[in-house]
């Protein structure tokens, strides 16, 4: 996997954790126990500090950046495919959709689904256990049965799948 060290500091991956042959990180990141990053996605910590609590997991080419602080997910979060979450807050358990973005100085509230598609401006509080919706999101509305069914389950598939993808990828 490709990991940079920038101006003399190195991402840190805890030894269960997993990284996609394919991910890129850089500088000052910190990927904790039973967390994954995977294909294609790039976190850039060259400015600040990104960090991946435990059993978090950054899917397929998404995008972390950070300004002069500390942008961190949450304990069992997920970033979707294609999200970029730039210098914010992402709570613990909460799912950032396909393709959602999250900018500087958010922070996503607790068991929160974040809506594919859906973009979290600068400086917005978005509250736990609710669904936000639209670009830019600003309706908030209370977890639907389904969605807290994706919120409360989906770290624990994608951290048995980084187990499968640990042990069964090859390169051809």
């Amino acid at each position: 996997m490709p990991m940079f060290a920038f101006e003399g500091v190195s991402p840190t991956v805890h030894p269960d954790a997993w990284i996609a042959p394919t991910a890129t990180l850089i500088g000052d990141v910190i990927v904790e126990k039973d967390a994954s990053v995977w294909y294609g996605a790039v976190i850039r910590a060259d400015f600040g500090r990104i960090v991946i609590r435990e059993g978090a997991n950054i899917q397929d080419n998404s995008v972390l950046h950070v300004g002069d602080g500390v942008c961190e997910v949450g304990k069992n979060a997920t970033v979707g495919h294609s999200c970029i979450v730039h210098d914010c807050t992402v709570g613990e358990q909460v799912l950032i959709g396909n393709g959602a973005t999250v900018l500087d100085g958010a922070v996503i509230g607790e068991r929160t689904l974040v809506a594919a598609g859906a973009t979290v401006t600068p400086g917005t509080e978005v509250p736990s256990e609710v669904v936000a919706i639209g670009s830019p999101a600003k309706k908030f509305v209370p977890l639907t049965p389904s969605a807290r069914g994706w919120v409360e389950h989906n770290a624990a598939i994608y951290q048995q799948l980084a187990r499968r993808h640990a042990e069964g990828i090859e390169p051809l």
